[in-house]
């Protein structure tokens, strides 16, 4: 591969400018939305003069769908409605991320936007308080897209010391990790932990415990600022669910799942009920468990790695080979929550949010 071009910047230049005083009451918001891949995030910033509290209050605007997949250019105008406001932890001060909802012409969602449908089942579904906690995994890789840290000819050694591990000879980007982590922290996602995962230089960040409609805002804003710290260190996110073809692990994003009721005494009872339910709706979760309704997850789901196999619904205690694990704790405990082990690490937040609350709480 030709050498790539020099995109390192000078952070001390950088740093003047951005100590420059503003108008206390100014405020740069960074619109965030989710492009037409169903994967990949786009953003743009504009001055607001007051620092809004609610999403609300702030203003709709549009951008070149076009340009992202969502338009044609002969009506390429796409609508964004906030929806949800972070702090932001690259500009800071009062500035704030402000993630969006995508509408077309017409004002219909656009064919990405799935947070309507979803707020809809969450809306339904609110008496049951569903809770819901999701462990996004990733690999960093270098800007040649070949994982960071692996010999550029060869492989490193085979998988066993590098989960949870300690070690620059088992661990890679570490400062990356901790960078999102503390990002995610400042703008009050509930980003809960994170961990070196099986394959080298693959991670895992948790987000959660968050209800309803938060769920999915939140893993797609933690999406943006993983991204964007990333940006920051020169190095990329792949949100692949089998990255590395061969004895390497895939990326997942397990989601755990509750409900008011199976928080409760003798919760494992409406638990078992739901996992019924979810073996009945096999095929459907899995078209929704990927931006690519399962193409991308047939890399991924084999029943090895740690893996269930895509075409066959599986439960089981402690089990990280079956569709649907009960932890040890909450089979001796009775009561708590499930993890649904099939999202893909690209998946929606919001459909996979939705297709668990329609299956599993409203029965549809």
């Amino acid at each position: 591969m030709a050498d790539l071009p020099r995109i390192a910047t000078n952070k001390t230049v950088y740093d003047r400018f951005m100590r420059l005083p503003l108008d206390e009451n100014l405020s740069q918001l960074t619109y965030i939305w989710i492009d037409g891949t169903g994967e990949f995030l786009r953003s743009k910033t504009r001055t607001h003069y007051s620092i809004p509290k609610t999403a609300e209050e702030l203003p709709v605007w549009n951008y070149d769908g076009s340009s992202t997949y969502q338009a044609e250019g002969s009506n390429s105008d796409v609508y964004l409605y906030p929806v949800a406001i972070y702090k932001d932890p690259f500009l800071e001060g009062n500035n704030r991320l402000v993630l969006c909802d995508t509408y077309k012409y017409n004002k219909k969602p656009t064919d990405t936007n799935h947070r309507a449908s979803c707020l809809d089942a969450m809306t339904k579904a609110k008496d049951q308080r569903p809770w819901f906690g999701m462990e996004q995994e990733y690999s960093i890789l270098d800007r040649d897209l070949h994982p960071f840290g692996w010999p550029k000819s060869g492989f490193p050694g085979p998988q066993g010391p590098y989960y949870c591990g300690v070690g620059a000879n088992k661990v890679f980007a570490r400062d990356v990790v901790e960078a999102h982590y503390r990002a995610c922290l400042y703008s009050g996602i509930k980003i809960c932990g994170t961990n070196a995962e099986v394959m080298p230089a693959q991670w895992e960040y948790q987000v959660g415990p968050s209800e309803g409609i938060s769920m999915g805002d939140e893993l797609w804003v933690s999406r943006y600022i993983l991204h964007r710290v990333a940006e920051e260190f020169g190095v990329v996110i792949s949100l692949d669910p089998k990255p590395i073809p061969g004895d390497w692990n895939g990326a997942g994003c397990h989601t755990n799942f509750s409900t008011k009721a199976m928080r409760e005494e003798n919760g494992i009872i409406d638990i078992e009920k739901a996992i019924d339910r979810l073996s009945r709706h096999h095929l459907r979760h899995i078209k929704a468990y990927d931006p690519r309704e399962g193409k991308d997850n047939e890399r991924r789901l084999t029943g090895h790695h740690e893996t269930s196999s895509i075409h066959d619904f599986s439960a089981g205690v402690a089990n990280r080979g079956c569709s649907i694990r009960i932890p040890r704790s909450v089979a001796e405990e009775r009561k708590g929550y499930l993890e649904d082990r099939r999202p893909s690490s690209n998946c929606d937040a919001y459909r996979v949010t939705e297709v668990i609350v329609r299956t599993v709480c409203l029965e549809e």
